[in-house]
Order: C-alpha cells, then structure tokens, then sequence
C-alpha cells in the first residue's frame, strides 16, 4: 500500500510540475533547402545566432528573424561549431581535412586553419582557460588549441572514439563521452590530463551529453534507449529515463531544470531533474531524422534539423535527401 501511495504521489508531482512550466509544442520551420546532409548545432544564446553544418559551408541563422544571415565557406567535412564570443571568434571541426577553422564572428570570414587529429568531430569552448577543444573520432583524441593565437597546445589520447562533450569551466573539468568503452573520460583542463574514465553502465554507446553546472549533474543519451544522470563530481549513475530509439543529442535548461534527448524516431524526451531524481515529463513528437538539437536558454526553444528522404537503394539505410527540404524544426513552451 505505502509503495502504490508513494507512486502514485510521484506521478501527481511530475504531472504537477508539468503543468506548471508548460509543455513543448511545434512553433514553425526555417526552411534552409539545399542537399546536403548535416551534423550539430550550435546556439550563440547571446549573439541570437543558430550555427548549422552542411558539409562544406556552416549557414548561419539570425534567431531574431528566424532568417539566414550569413555563411561560413570553403570548409570539408563540416561537423560543429564552437563559439569564444568575449574573443569574438569561432571554431569549426572540418573532418575531412583534419583541420579546425577559426573565424571571425563578426565578419564570419576564416582567420585560419588548424591542423587537429584524425577526424575532427566534437567540439567545445572552455571559457576558463580560452581554449577550443576538438575530439577526433578517427584519431581517438583531443585537441586543444589557444583560441587567442590559434596554436594547437596539446594533443590528448583518449583511448576511445570520443563523441560529444561538456566543459565545466568553474570546476576545470572536460568531460567526454568515449562512445565505444561505455564511459565518460574526465580531463583536467589545467594539465590536459585524463583523470578519471567513468563507467556508464546501465547505459551503453553513449553520444549526447548535457551539464548541469550549478548542480553538478551530467545527462547522456544511450544508446540503449535510455538517458543516464551522472554526479559530474564522483561519476556515480544517480538516475536513467527511457527515451527513444537513435538518439544524438542531449541538452539542459537551468532555468527550467529540463534535461532533453533528441532521437532519430522522431521524439525528444524531456524530463525534470530534481536533486538525485530524473523524470520524464514529455514526450515529444518531431519528425524522423530529427536528431540533432540545440538549446537557446534564454528563450527556452529547442531546434532540431530534419529532411525528407528519398527511398534507400539496396544495402542502403537511408536514401538520399529530397533537395529542397532540409528545414530547421523550433519548439517552444506554453506561456
């Protein structure tokens, strides 16, 4: 009786909780055309700005007007951006060239070229120190280059095939997920050093990865259909949700408490983080594909990248884009 009271207690609070703060909804699309495929997003909260990567070029959204604004160009391979807004430049990991492009944020012009390791993919900014960070999927390690004078500093060996990452700048930590060791590698931003190599277990092949700052809490979307909540201070799995199936990307409000995971199954899960607790509030429904988000915490919109594809050929998984389709899908909260 006590265990059916407490969950049904559990339940009232979430959907209490739930109804307080609102529930996502669709807003509209930005149509971007094109055919080409994409990788990250990246907001720039402050300059209102949507950083989208189509493989030789990044399109540059005005979050303002909802309207392209511009494009960064002769690039290979485009995986994300990083943005060093008081240096006023950016970082673009270019996998095919094995090179990180640094560019003016004002001008978007490229100011020069980096040599990284094998397949840059990931990327972050730790604002601590001025440094970008570019995780080399090919090469199974990190980067890091001085974002003043764009030299590289050093080159980590990570042990694994990195996928996102998170920086805590206050806390001097650099955590990434190693996707193929079903772990999280811990780098200590002063000495460039692994500190720690965090077990994820139950979770497993985890890509997206989300912080907390303030409260010391790391969410990462598994593979296996799940998102695990981890004390960014001692690596213990305080927590796991079901979520859907394929996902990338992981992000987290601070001014909401909402921990999201966007997957290729066309749903998003959002789910409230309080103290050791992670409940799932919403499931939201996209479109296929739609797996790749980015967060504007100042106005709380989720943006998603989604296409119409045409019917795969034989071995194929997917087909090819339907020119004309690719858009940027934006969620938003009732008021």
């Amino acid at each position: 009786m006590k265990k059916v009271l407490l969950t049904g207690l559990f339940l009232f609070a979430a959907t209490v909780f739930a109804n307080a703060a609102g529930t996502y909804h669709f807003i509209k699309e930005i149509p971007l055309g094109g055919n080409t495929g994409w990788d990250y997003l990246s907001v720039d909260a402050t300059a209102h700005r949507l950083y989208v990567s189509r493989g030789t070029k990044v399109v540059v959204v005005d979050l303002t007007t909802d309207t392209v604004a511009g494009e960064i160009t002769n690039l290979a391979g485009v995986h994300g951006v990083a943005v060093a807004p008081e240096l006023g430049r950016g970082l673009v990991t270019c996998g095919k060239e094995n090179k990180a492009a640094i560019f003016d944020l004002k001008t978007l012009q490229i100011i020069s070229k980096v040599d990284t390791g094998a397949g840059p993919d990931s990327m972050l900014y730790d604002a601590g120190r001025q440094e970008f960070y570019t995780f080399n999927g090919h090469g199974e390690s990190a980067t890091v280059i001085d974002a003043k004078s764009g030299k590289v500093v050093t080159t980590i060996p990570l042990g694994g095939r990195p996928e996102f990452a998170e920086c805590d700048a206050a806390a001097g930590l650099v955590f990434d997920n190693l996707e193929d060791q079903n772990a999280v590698a811990v780098i200590d931003a002063k000495t460039h050093a692994i500190i720690h190599r965090w077990p994820i277990a139950p979770g497993e092949a985890a890509s997206g990865i989300a912080l907390d700052e303030k409260n010391h809490r790391l969410f990462l979307g598994c593979d296996n259909q799940m998102m695990a909540m981890l004390d960014s201070a001692s690596g213990k799995v305080l927590a796991t949700v079901p979520i859907g199936d394929g996902v990338d990307a992981n992000a987290f409000d601070p001014g909401t408490q909402l921990a999201f995971a966007s997957c290729g199954d066309g749903t998003v899960t959002i789910a409230h983080e309080d103290g050791d607790t992670l409940t799932v509030v919403q499931t939201l429904k996209t479109e296929k594909s739609a797996r790749t988000m980015a967060i504007d915490p100042m106005t709380h919109k989720i943006y998603l990248a989604s296409a119409k594809f045409e019917a795969p050929a034989p071995g194929q998984k997917r087909g090819k884009i339907i020119p004309g389709t690719f858009k940027i899908l934006v969620y938003g909260m009732d008021k």
